[in-house]
């Protein structure tokens, strides 16, 4: 799979992808998520918010709480509040619609175990 387009969002790039930002609301915020192939985001947890992800195209593994998923098109996650997670995509990327709910819903609520790009701290 090549790189899905995007559309009016602005887009954040990060070492393992792209992620826009789609949607934003009071006490909620929608992103859709783009993982470069055979990448994968950093182990983390979240203490204010939880997440819902929705695979949309791609494959690859969602990891939440020791449990692994196989993620391909239609698979759903929910992510509580403090589970450790991951993405990992697999040959053809990983598309994922992310919806975030709680009451901090930024980049600060991010606590990281481990990461492939070194940001740790």
């Amino acid at each position: 799979m090549t790189e899905p387009g995007g559309g009016a969002a602005l887009r954040s790039e990060r070492p393992w992808g792209w992620f826009e930002t789609l949607s934003r609301g009071e006490g909620y915020l929608i992103k859709r998520l783009w993982l470069q192939p055979s990448s994968r985001i950093s182990l983390q947890r979240h203490h204010h918010r939880s997440e819902h992800w929705l695979v949309v195209a791609g494959e690859g593994v969602l990891d939440c709480a020791g449990q692994q998923v196989i993620a391909s098109s239609g698979v759903a996650l929910t992510i509580p509040s403090h589970a450790v997670h991951r993405a990992s995509a697999g040959a053809s990327g990983l598309m994922i619609v992310e919806v975030q709910r709680g009451k901090i819903l930024s980049d600060d609520d991010i606590e990281r175990f481990a990461d492939d790009y070194g940001r740790l701290g």
